[in-house]
């Protein structure tokens, strides 16, 4: 197989547009997420709204990249045809309207394939390293430690079994476990802090077995795994985990009412903190001293960072947005009309070392110059005082203009229709299905005759239904 197939594979193009979408829906997630956090210091509010944030982050990267995967049925090998000699471009290659963007767009799914992997490595072995914990360095707790277990499970309504041991692996309170949850007190710990204290940690470790925590937590790192090159999902993804200890912390509250006694044992806590077992669920989760504060003080000021943090993530947003739906060659705010004529009226047709020698001129009498030695050149009948090349191109720009502009407001020449039509003109037939057929969305099928009076066919498919028909990346060969 031809590496540069492999490369500008559909799929790889596919991916690297959803890791590049993705950037600016997780920036702009975040900042919904920062707002929220804003006007709320609901634990429960504020924790659902991350789960949400982070769920439908992964959906969008995957509804885009589904939506970037071109039809199969409606990709077909297609004959090449006979270009240009005014155009030099490689048989089978379409940049579309991203330019130079796209062509860096296939890399990003490979590396981002790298990344997954490692980050995957890493997760499996700390799994590994916490599973090791449930059956190495353990023993049963005293009888009476064990009774006042099972009811404080009952109390909390857990119909699943779940054990206590003490571990000397462990340096802080944690669960272990979904199917068969496992709550591990580091040895000692029973008889050196207050009754009180002890159960109320015991309470917040059945806490997250009540609410499935372990299990939330493997699926946030299985999210973090897939999007782990996205700020804002490491962002949201530490809310998460602040917020889940915070609704532990209220639930031991409403539970025994004593606010100071439970920060007094955080605290008592705090000196035994152990951050190495992340795929574990641990009393000690998030920022102990914030929840110590907010256990003392739960209607304090709402911290400003999460204003400035939602800032921060817009104007990422911003900037992703922008490299995801333009591109250098076609930013449609030109500064001048110089730049007009190179990225929008011959974009199709002006070779890269016409475009390089041209963007290197510093005058206006130089370009002007160019431009006119450019048309020369492609001046079919040089003997007669009309240009016929440059006149039938002007035509089909505004013929692709006045045909082909999408509902969303993207120009006529910019469509896929619209570039392929600038460069060939007319076709010879046109199959058209604007309703579609059967299950297929609507498609149009492109028919020119070449020399040999055979047919190169170009399929374009309105894949959204929203009357931008695009041509299936790798299809046209």
């Amino acid at each position: 197989m031809n590496p540069n197939d492999w490369i500008q594979s559909p799929l790889a193009i596919a991916a690297g547009w959803a890791i590049l979408h993705s950037l600016w829906q997780g920036a702009f997630l975040a900042a919904a997420l920062a707002g929220v956090f804003a006007v709320t210091r609901s634990a429960g509010i504020r924790y659902n709204a991350a789960c949400a944030s982070l769920l439908i982050l992964m959906l969008a990267f995957f509804w885009t990249l589904i939506g970037a995967i071109p039809d199969a049925g409606a990709t077909k090998a297609l004959p090449s045809l006979p270009l240009p000699a005014w155009k030099s471009i490689a048989a089978g290659e379409l940049r579309g309207i991203r330019g130079e963007v796209r062509d860096l767009v296939p890399w990003l799914a490979y590396l981002w394939a790298a990344g997954v992997f490692l980050v995957s490595l890493r997760n499996a072995a700390g799994w590994i390293a916490v599973r090791q914990l449930r059956v190495r360095g353990t023993c049963s707790p005293p009888l009476g430690w064990q009774q006042k277990f099972a009811k404080l499970t009952a109390e909390l309504r857990i119909s699943r079994p779940v054990q206590l041991l003490e571990s000397g692996l462990a340096d802080t309170p944690m669960v272990l476990g979904h199917l068969r949850p496992l709550v591990l007190m580091p040895v000692g710990l029973l008889t050196a802090m207050p009754v009180e204290q002890v159960e109320a940690v015991l309470i917040h470790e059945l806490t997250h077995i009540r609410r499935w925590d372990y299990f939330a937590n493997l699926c946030q790192r299985v999210v973090e795994s897939l999007l782990f090159y996205h700020p804002a999902v490491w962002w949201i993804s530490a809310r998460i985990r602040a917020e889940r200890e915070h609704c532990c912390d209220d639930a031991v509250v409403a539970l025994r009412g004593n606010a100071r006694e439970y920060a007094h044992a955080l605290a008592s806590l705090a000196e035994n903190r152990w951050s190495g077992r992340e795929l574990a669920v641990a009393a000690t989760g998030g920022s102990l001293v914030n929840r110590i504060r907010r256990l003392l003080d739960p209607k304090g000021s709402t911290s400003l960072s999460a204003p400035l943090i939602a800032v921060g993530v817009l104007m990422i947003g911003t900037a992703a947005a922008a490299m995801a739906w333009q591109s250098p060659q076609n930013n449609a705010a030109v500064s001048s009309p110089y730049q007009k004529w190179l990225n929008e009226d011959v974009v199709y047709i002006i070779a890269d070392a016409e475009r390089a020698a041209f963007q290197k001129l510093q005058t206006n009498e130089e370009r002007e110059m160019f431009i006119q030695q450019f048309w020369t050149r492609l001046d079919p009948k040089p003997e007669t005082p009309a240009n016929e090349f440059k006149e039938e191109h002007y035509r089909r720009i505004a013929y692709a203009n006045e045909r082909f502009r999408t509902a969303s407001g993207h120009s006529g020449w910019r469509t896929d229709r619209g570039h392929i039509y600038i460069i060939y003109g007319p076709p010879d037939e046109i199959e058209s299905h604007p309703q579609g057929r059967g299950d297929d969305p609507p498609f149009e099928a492109w028919a020119y005759r070449r020399a040999d009076r055979n047919l190169a066919i170009i399929y374009f498919s309105d894949r959204n239904r929203t009357g931008d028909y695009r041509i299936a990346p790798g299809s046209f060969k």
